[in-house]
């Protein structure tokens, strides 16, 4: 049995599950494939060592691990949240997921770098495809209100625990198996989610009067210019920044995006994200903090597992347990986020969270070469982890609020995008950073060279931390932002 209701409508399977049972059910396999999205930015961190061993990546091939996913995700997010629109969000919430437990299975069996990197950026298309249409089929299953907020405040909770957790089941599959177990454990986990969500959620239905057609050619072109951006300013620290190997790809990704910015302005006729939508002051300024937020947490993540390991002389599992604390930090302070966002605004806890996150990073930059865990690691770690679950779920909070039911897969795509975009970016910037500084050392031990690299990326993500701290409160606090909202515009 179907019904149809709302003063929007919504589609309504209630034939085997009640209706308060299938919500949860529902928000369980919304948060999950989140969960596992995000997870897998950061599982694989401390399990690089042995894929650098086993497979012969060389230093600056080793990022691309992490960006091949990112980048790929941050490219097709927003083709991912207009696909849920148009065909219907269950469905293509399923392939998703699908898709992601494929990619996985080929990642986890590779046995050469390409192999590996090939298969981390199918998984970063299936984790496009998940993680907006899981956020738009909660915006759309939920009223707005508190009940709305903690079905976001869940959803921004497990994709905050994804990325604070991946170290530690990283690290405790890495040791106990090897490091094709982080990839191979998503398969298993992926399909039994896909199963249950197309078993409970409401069937997908076109939009009326929509076109069932997207912008391939701009995601594809959006993707193509983020990769050359990336490769240009991974390339300068080997080959310095004026040097044609460096310029050509920046200035070749350059173009790619201003083509991309054209199309969905001029040429599209169903673009991924029209120039429109960002006269809401509220997303703008949203997506503005999630990419200062997303350069920050994936940099933070990254440098801590390699110092850990590589200065302090952690094992993988070691390393992975220094991320505990942080995992239930961030449970705790997501929970509380949601909570504050109802009585004072998500504005004022964005700009909170994201102050916390910079100090944190700021005192990492203090760490030292003959260090510890306990004076160099724990307050700074769980002043990040306090700062990534006020903001993480505050953001969402925001982004969401006043979107149209038609527009919801493109406000989730549109975070989402500036999330990955900031990790992606953030990450190669500040790895530069890095690798010049521990470059340049003079004399001195490996482990002081190394340490001297961090630092300086430490550094530099405190600074745009407080700088998304910054746009959150001008732009996100005070006074009810009474800009025009998607549906309004």
């Amino acid at each position: 049995m179907v019904t149809f209701s709302g003063s929007r409508g919504s589609w309504v399977n209630v034939s085997r599950f009640p209706e308060r049972r299938r919500r949860k059910t529902i928000v369980a396999c919304c948060c999950l494939g989140q969960f596992l999205g995000v997870l897998d930015v950061s599982i694989v961190n401390v399990a690089l060592p042995s894929m650098r061993a086993d497979l012969g990546f060389s230093t600056a091939g080793l990022q691309w691990v992490v960006n091949a996913y990112t980048l790929a995700t941050a490219g097709f997010l927003l083709l991912g949240g207009r696909a849920a629109d148009l065909f219907g969000r269950r469905e293509v919430f399923g392939g998703g997921l699908a898709l992601f437990g494929l990619a996985s299975l080929v990642g986890g069996v590779a046995q050469d770098p390409a192999t590996l990197v090939a298969a981390r950026a199918g998984q970063g298309l299936g984790g496009a495809i998940m993680a907006p249409t899981s956020l738009s089929i909660l915006a759309t299953t939920f009223p707005e209100g508190p009940e709305r907020n903690r079905a976001f405040g869940a959803w921004g909770t497990m994709g905050a625990l994804g990325g604070a957790s991946g170290a530690l089941i990283g690290g405790v599959l890495t040791e106990a198996l090897s490091w094709r177990a982080v990839l191979l454990v998503n398969a298993p986990l992926a399909l039994g989610v896909a199963l249950v969500a197309l078993r409970t959620m409401p069937a997908g239905r076109r939009l009326p009067g929509a076109a069932r057609s997207f912008d391939l050619l701009g995601a594809l072109t959006v993707t193509a210019g983020l990769v050359l951006v990336t490769y240009g300013v991974v390339s300068s620290h080997q080959h310095g920044w004026a040097t044609a190997t460096t310029l050509a790809p920046l200035a070749a990704g350059a173009t790619l995006l201003a083509l991309f910015g054209l199309i969905e302005a001029r040429f599209a006729p169903a673009p991924l994200v029209s120039p429109h939508v960002f006269r809401s002051r509220t997303l703008s300024g949203a997506t503005a903090v999630i990419f200062c937020l997303g350069g920050t947490a994936v940099s933070m993540w990254f440098f801590v597992s390699l110092y850990v390991q590589q200065v302090l002389g952690f094992s993988a599992l070691g390393a992975g347990l220094v991320f505990l604390p942080m995992s239930l930090t961030i449970l705790a302070c997501t929970q509380l986020a949601s909570r504050l966002a109802a009585r004072v605004g998500p504005g004022g806890v964005l700009a909170t969270g994201m102050t916390l996150l910079g100090t944190g990073m700021l005192l990492f930059a203090g760490i030292d070469a003959d260090g510890s865990w306990a004076h160099d690691v724990v307050a700074p770690s769980l002043l990040c982890a306090a700062g990534i679950g006020c903001s993480f779920v505050s953001t969402t909070i925001t982004a969401n609020t006043g979107v149209a039911h038609e527009q919801s897969g493109l406000a989730s795509g549109v975070i989402s995008t500036g999330f990955q975009i900031g990790g992606s970016l953030g990450l190669a910037a500040l790895a530069t950073i890095a690798a010049s500084r521990t470059g340049a050392a003079d004399g001195g031990s490996r482990a002081a060279a190394l340490t001297d690299g961090f630092q300086q990326a430490f550094a530099a993500g405190g600074a745009l931390a407080l700088t998304g701290a910054a746009v959150a409160l001008v732009l996100l606090t005070g006074r009810e932002r009474g800009v025009p909202a998607l549906e309004r515009t």
